[in-house]
């Protein structure tokens, strides 16, 4: 039996839905980068140095940034 806060419940509630709330949005926004980041996490402790030349590059797109 699946959890109440599972991705296939979000996938089922209609999006304009008048039940679904700012709250449950973010709810379901923070589960989704909650598991992103898990996610993330795996990859780069099984692939390293794919996770070593990712941080290189993103810390080099950081450094050509203009604010």
């Amino acid at each position: 039996m699946p959890k109440a806060d599972s991705p296939v419940d979000a996938a089922q509630d209609a999006p304009d839905a008048p039940e679904t709330t700012d709250a449950a949005r973010r709810r379901r926004r923070a589960q989704f980068l909650r598991e992103l980041a898990e996610a993330r996490a795996l990859r780069d402790r099984v692939q390293p140095r794919r996770a070593k030349a990712a941080r290189l590059r993103h810390a080099m797109r950081m450094r050509t940034f203009r604010w």
